[in-house]
């Protein structure tokens, strides 16, 4: 007769009278809010819902989506890369990208836009062409950093650093005998890096790589500052004409966590597929028959 195995059966956890407690006071603590908000006429529920199909709100939030994902995908191969010379055994390399990370990392994103968007005070003309020669074209920086731009530019560096972190630990997971074994097969810098440490980095790679880009997505209303309408910046604007800041800032905060929930659902996915394929228990162990006197097993 076959026996469950135990590991795979469900354990039963018995409830105290403290968890019934806890729901008690949690049900009538989230009742409470939830009638002192719908009942509160300063809430101007009726102006909450004028404004979140407004066009212009729906155009900033076109532009935060488009900030949000042009973000990740640069950012993304250009942490990639970063990550790629900071594992570098060449001592110049690999200290380049420690200095990247260092000060991208170590100082407020706000700050970096409000630097690329001033960049111009340094740097007002730049000219682009073969060193030492007369070939080059003059780069107006005034006109090339528009405010959109300047926005993409220190979005993208900056979730870069974070992004080669993200991969360089993705990398730190995969097995030290894989690589091994890789070497021993005379396989190449390049393609031991696409066939072997990638694929086997990226069960680490895609749940963070998730919350980086949901993260992305609030922290673009940053850009607000450079005058960029996006999601925030389209709210600001209307208040400012209208005076009604808080049902503004309401539709504002609804539309950050519709797009919030909207990008958690796929993420949950792929953490769930990912933890399958890392974490499954084999059902039942199968024996090992002696045939042989001196033990080899089949």
């Amino acid at each position: 007769m076959n026996r469950a195995d135990p590991a795979l059966k469900p354990r039963v956890r018995r409830r105290s009278a403290f968890e019934y407690a806890a729901w008690i006071v949690c049900v009538l603590l989230a009742a409470g809010i939830l009638f002192s908000v719908s009942t509160n006429p300063n809430f101007q529920w009726g102006v909450v819902a004028k404004y979140f199909t407004e066009q212009t709100i729906l155009n900033g939030l076109m532009l935060t989506i488009f900030l949000t994902v042009a973000t990740m995908v640069l950012g993304t191969l250009l942490g990639l890369l970063l990550a790629i010379m900071r594992s570098s055994k060449i001592r110049p390399v690999a200290l380049t990208a420690g200095i990247y990370l260092t000060l991208f990392r170590g100082t407020p994103v706000l700050v970096q836009l409000i630097f690329w968007f001033n960049i111009a005070a340094l740097y007002p003309n730049l000219t682009l062409g073969i060193p030492f020669t007369g070939i080059g074209m003059p780069v107006d920086i005034n006109k090339l950093m528009s405010p959109i731009t300047a926005a993409l530019v220190g979005l993208t560096l900056n979730e870069a650093a974070y992004m080669a972190e993200i991969i360089r630990g993705g990398f730190s997971a995969v097995g030290k005998g894989q690589i091994e074994a890789a070497d021993s097969l005379g396989m190449s810098s390049w393609t031991k890096l696409r066939k072997v440490i990638i694929p086997q980095a990226m069960p680490s790679i895609i749940p963070a790589t998730g919350n980086q880009f949901i993260g992305m997505f609030k922290e673009s209303s940053l850009v607000s500052v450079l005058g960029v309408a996006e999601l925030l910046q389209s709210a600001q604007l209307i208040y400012a004409r209208t005076y009604e800041t808080i049902p503004l800032l309401i539709v504002a905060s609804l539309w950050y966590l519709v797009m919030t929930l909207v990008l958690s659902y796929p993420q949950s996915l792929l953490e769930k597929s990912y933890s399958r394929s890392t974490s499954r228990l084999p059902r039942k162990a199968k024996k090992a028959v002696l045939t042989e006197p001196e033990g080899i097993a089949r």
